[in-house]
């Protein structure tokens, strides 16, 4: 079975190589300036929909109606009570503000390599798109410990203990929140073999992604990170107590999900939207920019077994209510979407239309 990182490879996206420094530019170069034109959805900065994304207690007995409700309705919401130590968080933030403050140079010891995935850069994203985005990025597949030791030659192991010990708690979140996902929709332990006898995703992959959009001087033009959805099973997100991540929701346009003290942020992926045969749809989100403030999150991305295929489940497809997507690994799906990027579901799609296929009254969530 490839590792996540042997997946990333083996589907290289082709990345401008030069990095700024974005401390030093007072004014927003015209290659970070966007327009309407240069994504295919709504732009307004300014539009701010009165609607809220869901926040779940992971403590109420009905978890799991509730969150099958906002996977349906949002594809997105937040969680507290999760079990999670405030410690952690604030861990994690020092470690990567402490790492994007380094001097470029610093930071640059650490890049990763032209068709790597590990260590500091880019957004993969950022080749679909004709403007760069002002963001800046670490991300961790294995062991962050040989870029840690070029970046903090003397502190490395302190470090890498703070990303471990916050990988473990995402990890037994991840599988918590995922059955409480799953159990939403009807499926038991013994419906998912993959996960294991006692249903524990031992097997389970993830990433996790350091990320910093510095203090902008022309944020109304510019893009933090640009419209897109996650090819995981789901994403748990930190942020820090600046504003920026949007959901997009039909009817609504673009939602903000604000930061909320001790809340992490989970949205749907391309493949839990596959599993759950387009019941929970994978939620498009974008991040903005601030003028004067830096903000900082932890995604921590999370999917099954890189050769396991992941197709809609059989207790959700029907005479009524066909197979909308046909099998694929985590693998091929990581190669479909470097290639066809916020289209890839439909190039794994089986039938054309996903509202004339079902009856909601058919097919009971939560």
């Amino acid at each position: 079975m490839p590792s996540l990182s042997e997946a990333f490879r083996g589907h290289p996206v082709h990345l401008h190589q030069k990095h700024p420094d974005f401390n030093s530019l007072q004014e927003l170069p015209d290659s970070y300036a966007w327009t309407q034109h240069d994504h295919e959805y709504e732009y307004d900065h300014h539009h701010h929909s009165d609607q809220t994304v869901p926040v779940i207690d992971l403590n109420d007995p009905n978890a799991p109606k509730v969150i099958g409700h906002a996977c349906k309705t949002w594809g997105v919401f937040q969680v507290v009570n999760h079990g999670i130590p405030m410690r952690l968080f604030s861990d994690i933030q020092r470690a990567g503000q402490t790492l994007f403050s380094l001097p470029l140079h610093q930071k640059l010891k650490a890049a990763r390599s032209p068709d790597g995935v590990c260590g500091y850069g880019r957004a993969r994203m950022s080749s679909f798109f004709p403007k760069l985005m002002w963001s800046e990025c670490f991300t961790i597949l294995e062991s962050p410990a040989d870029h840690f030791l070029q970046l903090w030659p003397h502190d490395y192991a302190k470090y890498c203990e703070i990303v471990v010990q916050y990988e473990e708690a995402m990890k037994k979140l991840a599988g918590k929140v995922m059955w409480l996902m799953l159990t939403s929709l009807g499926i038991s332990k013994e419906d998912l073999k993959w996960a294991g006898p006692r249903g524990e995703f031992n097997g389970a992959c993830a990433a996790l992604h350091l990320n910093s959009y510095p203090s902008c001087p022309d944020p109304d033009r510019a893009m933090g990170l640009a419209p897109h959805t996650d090819s995981t099973l789901l994403t748990i997100l930190y942020q820090n107590n600046v504003s920026g991540l949007q959901v997009l929701r039909e009817g609504a346009g673009w939602v903000t999900v604000p930061p909320l003290p001790g809340a992490l942020v989970i949205n749907v992926g391309d493949l839990l939207h596959i599993l759950s045969n387009g019941l929970y749809p994978s939620v498009l989100h974008r991040v903005l920019v601030n003028r004067t403030r830096q903000r900082f999150s932890v995604a921590y991305l999370y999917g099954p077994p890189t050769n396991i295929q992941i197709s809609p489940h059989v207790k959700l497809i029907g005479p009524s209510r066909p197979a909308l997507y046909r099998p694929v690994t985590w693998n091929e799906y990581l190669g479909t979407k470097a290639k066809h990027f916020n289209k890839a579901l439909s190039y794994v799609q089986l039938c054309a239309s996903i509202n004339s296929l079902f009856d909601n009254n058919t097919v009971q969530v939560g």
